[in-house]
């Protein structure tokens, strides 16, 4: 398949997990960004009313609730980064809510420990809610439940690996990560101007790997190795990934339009 045609057969996608990252969601100086939080709710609701079923896995709750305490960094202890999650997803959910609900559409909170990832039981517990919620309409709204489960602030708490899994157990066909670059480069854009960004990525090389580096902020924790390991996941499942900036939120009009945006990390060779 060419390349040009890949992308355009994203449009024919239904079931899309959207995994929004803490810096798309917030300013540099931790501050939620109330504009981009409600161009991605028009976005998704003007999807919702295309019959797309999306899926929203959203990072920011702990980085939310810490500038919201007046805590001038990210807490380093498991208990600091616990009630600054709790405080964080509430002012989220309630955001979410109050701007999707003016486009007329629902949002549903839905937040996952290692457990309902792990087990089949529960898994197929989180797989009947999600679907009964995309078949009424909601848009479902999921997080790594870090308020009490301390494992979720170490390996899903990147939300990168967490938005993977939920793609393949509520069987989407596509995951597109919205980030603070562009997409996946050949070395790291920040520090070497010369880097190249790939447009398609059909198997991940141990040169793919090489090129990822660690987390670019400090308000997050998953960098683009993160989000390799995520795409690989994916891919495994069949499930194709577009790593792109969510900057400009419209971006999803464009990759579900078959706009040559961020990276495709392109499922079936």
């Amino acid at each position: 398949m060419e390349i040009s045609q890949a992308r355009e057969h994203l449009s024919l996608h239904k079931r899309i997990v959207v995994k929004i990252g803490t810096t798309t969601l917030t300013y540099p100086n931790g501050t939620l960004n109330l504009q981009r939080i409600e161009r991605i709710c028009w976005v998704v609701a003007d999807l919702c009313n295309q019959n797309k079923e999306i899926i929203i896995v959203t990072s920011g709750a702990v980085g939310v609730g810490a500038n919201s305490l007046g805590m001038e960094q990210r807490p380093k202890d498991i208990i600091g980064r616990q009630a600054a999650s709790a405080v964080g997803q509430a002012m989220l959910m309630n955001i979410y809510h109050r701007f999707l609900m003016a486009y007329n559409r629902h949002a549903a909170q839905i937040l996952l420990t290692r457990e309902c990832v792990g087990s089949p039981g529960r898994k197929e517990n989180a797989h009947n809610t999600i679907c009964q919620l995309l078949a009424m309409g909601v848009v479902p709204i999921v997080n790594a439940n870090d308020t009490i489960a301390t494992d979720e602030l170490g390996e899903l708490s990147d939300n990168d690996n967490l938005s993977a899994h939920v793609a393949i157990f509520s069987e989407s066909q596509l995951l597109v990560i919205l980030s603070d670059i562009e997409g996946f480069y050949n070395k790291d854009p920040r520090t070497n101007p010369k880097a190249v960004l790939f447009s398609e990525v059909t198997e991940i090389t141990p040169k793919i790997e090489a090129a990822a580096g660690g987390s670019g902020s400090s308000l997050g924790t998953g960098g683009m190795a993160t989000k390799l390991t995520a795409a690989r996941t994916a891919l495994e499942h069949g499930i194709s990934t577009v790593i792109a900036s969510g900057d400009d939120p419209m971006i999803l009009l464009r990759i579900l339009a078959g706009g040559q945006e961020g990276t495709l990390f392109r499922a079936g060779g």
